[in-house]
């Protein structure tokens, strides 16, 4: 449902009266703006309020252990400064959710869709015990911020934030984290009472406003995975390329899941991969939704992971699917008879 005033999910209602006053819809997976989306526009670089994430805060002197021991990488071993993808999977090792993790000075915060964030806050919870953590949805107190583009890191600077020199590490001025996943896209955390403020001096600093569907797209052709509950139990870490994007550690112990993740990585070749795709035609198509191939005949061969809307008409997708029907290059949505899918190139190589 489309709405213009705060959902009831929605508790920070400062942060989401401003993004309504500045042209804002905020809707169930998402916010637009009245203008079209500039996210759209290769150029751009754009500001994108992240309301389709959530935030949990861990707190506590066994912060790093406890989520170390939960977790696809090597949280005892991450720095001051450090950032990492990493990943909550089941005992069958499938990704019950894809995660930016980042270091604190009493702990860590963990970002994820907002969708999964109640019940993965549950399911974190039980493991709680005798650990001295303590678990919190973060998302009345914080606010998300995407800013992408090529020249992301000057209107940083400009808006008067310290920019990370690499990726993926984090720079804090003043209450404000400014964490860098690439050349290109970077993640501001702040307070929600601080956003407003922060957010005017992004646009003054050269960016544009934008809307969710401009920061999936920058994450789609970043080649990030962001799992949703219609893509959840789904896929296999290296399934959604998560070694190669440096979620998963090899090193570390044991995690739920983690036999089936290193089988994996050590045992056969990867049946399934994830590649980013183009959809020339038709409705937009929801994650999970199930791709097709001569080779598997009605038999799924790989689903959606993420989809946005391309500035060259259609769309862009991230699609997990069997690697001979990649490399067939015949691969439908839908059916043997839906819009058939093209091919894009990914910031990084396929083992």
């Amino acid at each position: 449902m489309n709405t213009n005033s705060t959902n009831t999910t929605w508790t920070h209602s400062t942060w989401t009266d401003f993004l309504i006053a500045e042209g804002a819809t905020i809707e169930s997976t998402g916010i637009r703006f009245d203008a079209p989306d500039a996210g759209l526009t290769p150029a751009a670089t754009v500001v994108v309020p992240l309301v389709n994430l959530g935030i949990i805060r861990s707190r506590g002197e066994d912060s790093a252990p406890f989520l170390h021991n939960l977790f696809s990488n090597d949280v005892k071993n991450l720095s001051a400064e450090g950032a990492q993808w990493t990943s909550f999977n089941s005992p069958k090792g499938r990704m019950l959710a894809s995660i930016l993790l980042w270091k604190e000075a009493d702990g860590h915060a963990l970002v994820m869709s907002a969708d999964l964030l109640p019940a993965l806050l549950k399911k974190l919870s039980m493991y709680v015990l005798r650990s001295k953590v303590k678990l919190a949805d973060d998302g009345a107190e914080t606010a998300l911020v995407g800013v992408s583009g090529s020249e992301a890191g000057q209107v940083l600077a400009r808006a008067g934030l310290a920019v990370p020199a690499a990726a993926p590490t984090q720079t804090v001025t003043g209450d404000t984290r400014c964490i860098r996943l690439d050349d290109n896209n970077f993640l501001v955390a702040l307070p929600v009472g601080e956003a407003p403020q922060a957010f005017g001096a992004l646009l003054a600093a050269g960016a544009t406003k934008a809307g969710t569907a401009a920061w999936q797209l920058a994450m789609v052709r970043a080649g990030v995975p962001l799992i949703t509950v219609p893509t959840q139990e789904e896929f296999v870490a290296q399934m959604l390329n998560y070694e190669i994007i440096g979620g998963v550690s090899f090193q570390k112990g044991c995690y739920p899941g983690q036999e089936i993740v290193a089988r994996t990585q050590y045992l056969g070749k990867l049946k399934k991969r994830m590649y980013r795709v183009r959809i020339a035609d038709g409705a937009e198509p929801l994650p999970g939704a199930d791709v097709f191939a001569p080779e598997f005949g009605d038999q799924s061969a790989g689903k959606l992971v993420n989809v946005a809307p391309s500035p060259e008409g259609g769309f862009e997708a991230l699609a997990v699917m069997q690697t001979r029907c990649a490399e067939a290059g015949d691969v439908h949505l839908g059916s043997l008879a839906g819009p058939r899918l093209s091919f894009l190139d990914l910031p990084y190589a396929l083992p």
